[in-house]
This record gives C-alpha cells, sequence and structure tokens, in this order.
C-alpha cells in the first residue's frame, strides 16, 4: 500500500470536490439524522434521478422520525411505491419506531448504535454519523469499494470477506484526521465513485479531465481500470411463469397483501398462483386456452374460491402478459380478467376489495399500479 497515497488522500479529494463535486442535491449539507437517514436508505440501489423526485415528496409527508413511525405501513409503502426494494420501506417503518422507542426519538450519534437499527447497515450508519455527527466514521458502498479497489489494486472479488475486511481497513486509514471535515468528505467520496471514478466510464479513459489520482492510482497505472475491482460472475437470472386474477366487481378490484417476507413484501398485489418454473411458448399457449373459471379460482384463491358461487362470476378472460424483471429472476405474469357479480367478503383479512379511486392509498407493486391505472371505471348509469 502506498503511504504516500493514504497520507494525502483526504486532502486531494477535498481540493478535487470544491472545483468538481457535485451541488444543488436537496439532501446536500444536511446535518438533521433523520433527513440524512431517509436520503441515505432511498439513494440505496435507486438512480439519483428518481431519488431527486421522490426524495422531496417523500419527506414532505412524513417530515419528522414521530410522523414516519406513527404512519400506518400502508401509507409507507404507498409512499414508497415505484422505488422497488420494498424491504427499506418496511424497515424504515420499524426503525422510525425503534428510534422513537429505545432513543426517545433521536438518532443516536454513536455509529454502532445506528447500525443496531432495523435496515441500517455499517456504511450508512457510518454516512449518518459522519453527515449528522461529523464523528469519524468510513463509508464504503459500491461506489467507494470501486474507487479503493482501482487505486490500491486490489485484487479477488469484493463479495470475499477478506477483500471486504481489508476495503473496510483502507476506508478508516484514509479518514481526514479534522473531525469537522467528515461531511465534505464524505459527500467528496460519494461524488467521486459517483460522477468521476465510474464503472464503465471512467474519466481516467476519456480525454475530458485529468483525474486527481492518475499519477497514484495502481489500477490506471497498469491499464487494469475496468478489470477492478473484480467481482463474481452471476449464474443466469432464473424465470418463472404465475397466473393473476384481476377481479372486478363495479368499480372495485380485489387485492391481497402479500406475505411481509415475500417479493413485494407488506404490499398489495392481485391474487396469484404459486410460480412455477417458466414454461416453453408451446405449452403457455395449450395451458392458456384450456383454464376455466374454477381453475383459475382455485389456482388464485385457493382457500377462498369457495366463497365464490358459479353466479357470482362471469366467464374468465385471457388478459395481458407482463414480464416483470427483479434483480435476481424474472417473472412472467399472466392477467386473467373476471367480473364479481357481487363484492364477496372473505375469510382472509388480506383480501379486500378497493375502489379504484382509493388505489392510491395503497403499496401496489409498479407493474401492478400501471396495470390497474389502466382500467376504466364503470359510469354510474351503466
Amino acid at each position: 500500500m502506498s503511504k504516500t497515497l493514504i497520507a494525502s488522500f483526504a486532502q486531494k479529494l477535498l481540493v478535487w470536490h470544491q472545483a468538481h463535486g457535485r451541488e444543488g442535491l436537496p439532501w446536500q449539507g444536511i446535518k438533521d439524522p433523520y433527513a440524512v437517514w431517509i436520503s441515505e436508505i432511498m439513494l440505496q440501489q435507486t438512480q439519483v434521478a428518481t431519488v431527486l423526485e421522490r426524495y422531496p415528496r417523500f419527506m414532505a409527508r412524513f417530515p419528522t422520525v414521530k410522523q414516519l413511525a406513527l404512519a400506518p405501513i400502508d401509507a409507507v409503502l404507498a409512499e414508497w411505491a415505484g422505488l422497488g426494494y420494498y424491504s427499506r420501506a418496511r424497515n424504515l417503518h420499524a426503525c422510525a419506531k425503534q428510534v422513537m422507542e429505545q432513543f426517545s426519538g433521536t438518532f443516536p450519534s454513536d455509529p454502532r448504535l445506528l447500525e443496531s437499527l432495523k435496515g441500517i447497515g455499517r456504511s450508512t450508519a457510518g454516512a449518518i454519523a459522519a453527515f449528522a455527527f461529523h464523528e469519524r466514521a468510513p463509508i464504503l458502498d459500491a461506489n467507494v469499494k470501486r474507487v479503493l479497489a482501482r487505486l490500491f489494486a486490489i485484487e479477488g472479488a469484493i463479495e470475499e470477506k477478506k477483500v471486504n475486511d481489508l476495503l473496510w481497513g483502507l476506508a478508516q486509514e484514509l479518514l481526514p484526521t479534522d473531525s469537522e471535515r467528515m461531511p465534505v468528505y464524505t459527500q467528496a467520496l460519494m461524488d467521486f465513485g459517483a460522477t468521476w471514478c465510474t464503472s464503465r466510464k471512467p474519466v481516467c479513459l476519456s480525454d475530458a479531465y485529468v483525474c486527481t489520482f492518475a499519477k497514484q492510482c495502481q489500477a490506471n497505472l497498469s491499464n487494469q481500470v475496468l478489470m477492478l475491482p473484480q467481482k463474481k460472475v452471476k449464474a443466469k437470472s432464473p424465470e418463472f411463469d404465475a397466473d393473476l386474477l384481476l377481479m372486478r366487481h363495479q368499480n372495485a378490484v380485489l387485492l391481497q397483501r402479500r406475505p411481509e417476507k415475500a417479493i413485494w413484501g407488506g404490499l398489495w398485489s392481485l391474487p396469484e398462483s404459486p410460480w412455477r418454473a417458466k414454461a416453453n411458448k408451446v405449452d403457455q399457449e395449450i395451458q392458456g386456452h384450456f383454464f376455466s373459471p374454477e381453475e383459475i379460482l382455485k389456482l388464485t384463491l385457493p382457500n377462498e374460491n369457495a366463497e365464490l358461487g358459479h353466479k357470482d362470476y362471469q366467464q374468465v378472460i385471457l388478459g395481458e402478459r407482463i414480464k416483470h424483471v427483479f434483480t435476481h429472476r424474472r417473472l412472467w405474469m399472466q392477467i386473467w380478467h373476471m367480473n364479481s357479480a357481487k363484492a364477496v367478503q372473505f375469510t382472509d383479512e388480506n383480501l379486500r376489495w378497493v375502489s379504484l379511486h382509493q388505489l392510491g392509498q395503497y403499496g401496489l407493486p409498479q407493474p401492478i399500479k400501471l396495470l390497474l391505472q389502466g382500467l376504466n371505471p364503470v359510469r354510474d348509469d351503466e
């Protein structure tokens, strides 16, 4: 490891940031730990452009940790709809309650205590502590891992524990000695990874600018910039089929709350069949034309379809086929349309008739939200 680079890194990064750092982001310069926390969680696995739109809206809806803790989980999930990775929203709600109950509504400044809260990992804890409390706490998100792996030519997959531990050690060693500089330093590190030392088009491989660390970066000096950091080869994402029931009664649709630990956990969606390995095209065509209303109900409402008599519903209609890509899998959703003659009351509290006009009050998976937004309301005179 270059002792010279370690000793000069913080100062050089701060000089770079003064000239090239990002400006005008709504979460920059904030010292309120609640606001910092919300921005850090929202920025995880979500593009900055999306967060620029959604962060102010979320803060206006839940301006304090107390208001977030007191809000119904459905309201939180509804506000999070479209941001993906919905466990983040559930963890936000649970964490807000923890802060109210365990810390009297005040976020602790100690990174170790922050890390004990629901949904806050070591890097997020470090960011909150650095921005809000000027603590000398390191961060190590994906961008920072890339920067450090390149600067010091760290070999081995970054998912490996020994590599991760090495990067954490470096992150700690590179911190400025003056704690008052921690907010700017932390923001500078984030900005450098997000805008200059990017994954596919780092500045050092273009003629736009000369990188501050060009003469010290081991990856640049050895022509390994795009080879580092090393990552494990990902297996091909498995693909699945599922049947979803879009049942309507006048201007209401039947929704079902998903299990907490499932994909889209806690959100309201359409009743669906168990997932199965994706069939080939011929099998899908044969299968799609032979489902009866009874079979669709049995697939999607196995414990509740007995509540529906033959007079309650009309013939099932084959509808849209929607593809949705998750991080580690792909789902093909076959929608089946059915009208019910009455709003059958089910015994399962997770089944609920919801008016089309009230869908905005429910947390819905984005593809289901878009599907339901396209439904035409029934006119009163029909």
